[in-house]
């Protein structure tokens, strides 16, 4: 099963790029990658895992994460459930003046 992997790879100087072109061109599995130093990118494609394309890359010493940004789903959610809240607040306020003024003519 052939896929892409992309890593976001500290690489600061060709031997930088160096170091991880020489851990992937040995790496069982992978077809073809891209390295992109202005970009702090790397693109693997082939038949292997992300995780063991994660830990090939790591062995440099260059700090390595997943390209994928998780962090905006959980800013949606929480402003979706702010208006949820609200509507339900001034309900009873004017359920509570109606008694109030029966209260008064007796």
């Amino acid at each position: 099963m052939s896929q892409t992997v992309v890593l976001k790879v500290g690489m600061s100087c060709q031997g930088c790029v160096g170091a991880v072109n020489r851990v992937l061109g040995k790496m069982e599995g992978v077809e073809s990658f891209d390295i992109d130093i202005k970009e702090q990118k790397v693109t693997v494609n082939g038949n292997v895992e992300p995780e063991a394309v994660f830990q090939t890359v790591s062995k440099t010493g260059k700090k390595t994460s997943f390209w994928e940004a998780p962090t905006p789903e959980p800013e949606t959610k929480s402003v979706e459930e702010k208006p949820v809240e609200t509507p339900a607040e001034p309900e009873p306020k004017p359920a509570e003046e109606k008694p109030a003024e029966t209260v008064a003519p007796a």
